[in-house]
């Protein structure tokens, strides 16, 4: 049996949205799961699979997500991660071709504001 949030929660298929990663742990909440509320400003809500192409954009656009920041107990991704994205962010590596794979079980339906579920499924994680 697999781990999810309270029910109330959905993924972009319509189902109880599932855990992200709890290693590292992600989420706004930081709670492993990729959902968010109002004051989370970047909709952190796209369970993506780290790649070191993705990495290398993220840290291009002004956002390292590779370095290990202790004091804010981050201890850098590397491929093959999984993290909640910024949906936008997401979108914009999908624009120039540089988009993660996506969990779509674990990314908020909230993110189908930001982004297609086609374009999600074409970046569907196996």
């Amino acid at each position: 049996m697999s781990q999810t949030t309270p029910p109330t929660q959905l993924n972009v298929l319509g189902t109880p949205l599932q855990l992200c990663s709890l290693a590292p742990l992600t989420g706004f909440f930081r709670d492993g799961c990729c959902r968010g509320d109002p004051s989370d400003r970047g909709l952190h809500v796209v369970c993506a699979v780290m790649t070191a192409e993705f990495l290398r954009f993220s840290k291009a656009q002004g956002n390292d997500l590779s370095t290990p920041r202790p004091e804010l107990a981050f201890p850098g991704l590397k491929p093959g991660d999984r993290w909640c994205l910024c949906a936008r962010r997401w979108r914009e590596a999908f624009e120039v071709g540089k988009a993660p794979d996506v969990v779509l079980e674990a990314t908020h339906i909230s993110a189908l504001a930001v982004v297609f579920l086609e374009q999600l499924r074409a970046h569907a994680a196996a």
